[in-house]
């Protein structure tokens, strides 16, 4: 969390967040050596090491080891690697040699990844350590250490260079973790082990071969955990999100060296790779107990009409990659050629000077260039092929940026395209509602609220807002202030179908779902799970929600997993398309773009994308029109809108 705020710029929040951690750190390391005390006071020698060990590796921690006595953790170390040669074989031990021989420096910068070579503490005994734990692990005929010593033992040559070596204790481990189906959840480490093998060596067949086999491995080793337990979870940050951009990353970088054939076959390789990530990342975000359904492929073919461009971006540590797919053309391949960290400043940069609603006149160079990276090397293309929507796929901060707002010099990226977004193009709902559908559920809040000790201010144009709802659509229902509360919400729709729920209540999306909630009446809140458990449980088939609107919602700055919650929102809660916000504007400005959106949308053939985007362009344009004020063309007031999911 504190690296997460200080990204987003947060510093005070970062401070408490760290200041927290090291409380907690501190009492534990207190814990840990008062459990070491009772265990020598007890002469229990396995609960002497498994202490030792607790206090080393919390040793490690770049936060806390300046405080601590170096000379101590030393002689803990000493004392466990003293140990290690005085108790008897057990599974347990084969992971405390294995630990010993990974321990970094203290104060160094952690690195989690186990495909990283991190400087060790013990560089002279690691090797022999491992060693030793792999002869434990065999004299107990344990399939499950044996696998984990025989692969760090291989990774430890991988970061040798030696890499026959490394490969063939690798392979070991791979058998060892075959033998036994409680070693399953290891076989994915090596296979992804021995793919980083075959490529340093050249073997592009068996790399490939052996990726795939890592990610199908994980796959179902997950499928299982998310049907049997749902508090059990993989690291995602460690395990799955590096190992599926690592191969995404091989698989893109090989596309300029192949032939034309083999490299759209690669490049449609690497997509599919990539929505892997993206469904594992929703599933990590909402919680184990969320099941995808990714749609057929002649689904896909129906939703993209021959208007419209697909943009997909990944990034990687040194570059980007930007992906566009036409109709009827092969997808091509573009890289920013820009460090990840370069690409987070400036699109937050982007994203702050939009939301400086004080800036009466909006500078537009970081739109400029995110615009140059992003669409610049496609606009020949785009023209050719006559589009006039974009559907934006996107990966980390480029979740938290509106592309309405990206800049060519002249005008803005929405007065020439109709813009969606989607998490992923397999989990986009294909289908759409006729105009004889359309029943609106209206919800808002006018009155200023207190939740979890945090004030929201009154949104006084919420009920003209509805009012307006009303004139458009006469058969929809609104229930306002107080009325509005979760019991309400789940009545109403256990009753009538309404294709259109609209929500005009302040929202906050956070990096973990529960924190991320709607604010309702009575100073209440809707959590995201409410949310979805009434949509979802009470609209299902034919009855499902067709567009789910949030027109006052906000997420920080520079927070992608907030982000990634908004953008999820649609495929989670099983309603086709959301209108949302990605920060919070006056809710006056709201209520005239929301009714020019539906305006639009309800009384023409237009899409949603083509609905929202004219009613940006409106405000863009509102010295035009008498009746706007002419502050909501500056792009805090429209560019925060987006659409996610089916555009159409």
């Amino acid at each position: 969390y504190a690296d997460s705020a200080q990204q987003r710029g947060a510093k005070q929040r970062a401070s408490q967040f760290r200041q927290k951690a090291l409380n907690d750190y501190q009492q534990a390391f207190r814990y840990f050596q008062q459990s070491l005390e009772l265990a020598h006071r007890s002469q229990d020698q396995p609960n002497q090491m498994r202490a030792l060990l607790n206090l080393i590796q919390l040793a490690q921690h770049p936060l806390i080891s300046p405080q601590l006595d170096a000379a101590q953790i030393n002689q803990a170390v000493q004392e466990a690697l003293f140990l290690l040669n005085q108790l008897p074989d057990s599974r347990n031990l084969v992971y405390a040699a294995i630990d010993l021989a990974n321990l970094q420096p203290a104060a160094s910068t952690l690195t989690p990844q186990k495909y990283q070579c991190p400087p060790r503490q013990l560089p002279s005994l690691a090797e022999s350590l491992l060693q030793q734990a792999v002869s434990i692990a065999q004299r107990m005929e344990d399939a499950r250490s044996e696998s984990f010593a025989l692969g760090e033992l291989g990774h430890f040559y991988e970061c040798q260079n030696d890499y026959s070596q490394a490969l063939q204790f690798t392979q070991k481990a791979r058998l060892a973790a075959d033998q036994n189906r409680q070693a399953q959840d290891s076989l994915y480490l090596w296979e992804w082990q021995a793919a980083r093998l075959f490529q340093a060596q050249g073997n592009q067949t068996e790399a490939i071969a052996a990726y795939q086999r890592a990610i199908a491995t994980l796959t179902d080793i997950r499928q299982e955990l998310l049907m049997a337990d749902s508090d059990v979870q993989f690291d995602f940050r460690d395990r799955i999100n590096p190992l599926h951009r690592d191969f995404a990353q091989y698989q893109l970088e090989r596309v300029e060296r192949l032939p034309v054939t083999e490299a759209q076959l690669e490049i449609e390789s690497a997509l599919k790779t990539i929505d892997a990530l993206k469904l594992a990342e929703l599933q990590n975000y909402f919680g184990n107990d969320c099941l995808f359904t990714p749609i057929p492929q002649e689904s896909l073919e129906q939703l993209v009409g021959d208007d419209t461009a697909i943009f997909r971006s990944i990034i990687f540590n040194n570059h980007t990659a930007i992906l566009l797919t036409l109709p009827n053309a092969p997808t091509q391949l573009k890289w920013i050629e820009i460090d990840s960290q370069i690409l987070r400043e400036t699109a937050n940069e982007f994203r702050r000077g939009l939301e400086r609603r004080r800036d009466l006149i909006y500078d537009p160079k970081p739109a400029q260039n995110l615009y140059n990276w992003i669409i610049r090397p496609f606009i020949t293309d785009l023209d050719a092929a006559g589009i006039n929507t974009l559907v934006f796929s996107q990966d980390g901060i480029l979740r938290s940026i509106p592309m309405a707002a990206l800049h060519n010099g002249e005008s803005f990226l929405v007065e020439t395209y109709a813009i969606a977004t989607t998490p992923s193009l397999t989990l986009t709902a294909p289908q759409h509602l006729t105009d004889e559908s359309l029943q609106v559920l209206a919800l808002g809040l006018t009155a200023k609220a207190t939740v979890n000790g945090q004030t929201f201010p009154a949104l006084t144009h919420v009920k003209s807002e509805l009012q307006q709802l009303k004139t458009l659509f006469p058969s929809s229902k609104t229930l306002l202030d107080n009325q509005f509360t979760r019991d309400r919400l789940q009545a109403e729709l256990s009753q009538t179908v309404y294709p259109i729920l609209h929500i005009a209540t302040h929202g906050q999306f956070s990096a973990v779902p529960e924190d991320t909630f709607l604010v309702t009446g009575n100073n209440q809140k809707l959590t995201l799970k409410d949310l979805e458990t009434t949509i979802r449980h009470l609209s299902q088939g034919s009855n499902s929600v067709d567009l789910l609107a949030l027109t006052a919602c906000q997420t920080a700055v520079g927070d992608d997993r907030a982000a990634l919650g908004l953008a999820g929102i649609a495929v989670q809660s099983g309603v086709k398309t959301a209108l949302a916000s990605l920060w919070f504007i006056p809710d006056a400005s709201t209520k005239t773009l929301v009714t020019d959106f539906y305006q639009n949308w309800s009384h023409s053939s237009m899409s949603k994308a083509q609905a929202l985007s004219l009613a940006q362009r409106k405000l863009i344009q509102a010295q035009n029109s008498p009746e706007i004020n002419d502050q909501y063309a500056h792009p805090a007031y429209w560019a925060p809108f987006i659409l996610i999911g089916n555009w159409q």
